[in-house]
């Protein structure tokens, strides 16, 4: 039976899970027990045994299931820490069935961050920014890029974790490179809009605006912990949140203003 591999997950493993056979016994755990369980006691009794609800044959579905507690068990405990039994058990599947859809724990690790990158692109490319003057357009930006590293710090986490394997996974994905290019895109346009408008100083570099919002919206998750140990401040706070939202966006915006 072929298997997906390391190199190929992502868009292309939906695709092949979507129209690859699937049998009974990649699912052993979850329902071939349960069947011979309601036989026997039908057997015993003559009434048939309480149906325990389970999950139907959908691919898709599965898939999406094993990777959202993926995510959350490489978020916390990074590649090595992270066990395919304890996912596998949440999501009342088997070892075989998340190598028959993504090869190897590598291979689901590489998924999990595809899915994280793919997510962020996706709401981000919603933003409508082509619809904005530059200024707005950059604003609405920024803020979205702090909204969603707070209410995504798994997302934080998996790319933390990918950076301590000094990017090897990442790599290895041409779907998150894709999917960069047309962030750092969406940002060359409205900067030359504004440039043009004679709103934005001239000589920036999109990739550096990128970083600059990147760096200031991503410590504040990365780092909270620390920091609100050491300075006895807590930045997840509603106020203290609120305040370093409003601050980011004008740090970026008279950055990048004439």
């Amino acid at each position: 039976m072929a298997c997906c591999t390391p190199l190929n997950v992502g868009a292309e493993t939906c695709i092949r899970a979507a129209t690859a056979p699937y049998t009974g016994e990649m699912n052993e755990p979850v329902h071939s027990a349960t069947k011979r369980g309601a036989a026997v006691a039908k057997r015993k009794t003559g009434v048939p045994a309480a149906r325990t609800p389970t999950r139907t044959n959908d691919p898709a579905r599965t898939m999406a299931g094993i990777l959202e507690v993926a995510t959350a068990e490489f978020a916390n405990k990074g590649l090595s820490g992270a066990r395919i039994d304890e996912i596998a058990a949440a999501t009342r599947t088997s070892k075989r069935m998340i190598y028959y859809y993504f090869g190897s724990k590598e291979g689901l690790y590489l998924a999990v961050l595809e899915d994280s990158y793919r997510r962020m692109r996706s709401i981000e490319a919603d933003l409508q920014l082509s619809d904005l003057s530059p200024e707005a357009a950059l604003r609405r930006l920024v803020e979205f890029t702090f909204d969603h590293h707070f209410g995504n710090q798994d997302y934080i986490r998996l790319v933390m974790s990918e950076n301590m394997q000094r990017g090897e996974y990442l790599a290895q994905s041409k779907i998150i490179q894709e999917l960069n290019v047309t962030a750092i895109e969406a940002i060359r346009q409205l900067y030359d809009r504004g440039v043009a408008q004679e709103l934005f100083r001239a000589g920036l570099d999109a990739i550096d605006i990128h970083a600059s919002i990147s760096a200031l919206t991503f410590f504040n998750v990365s780092n909270q912990h620390t920091f609100g140990l050491i300075f006895k401040h807590d930045p997840a706070a509603e106020a203290a949140r609120a305040l370093r939202r409003s601050n980011i966006v004008e740090m970026i915006v008279r950055f990048v203003k004439r």
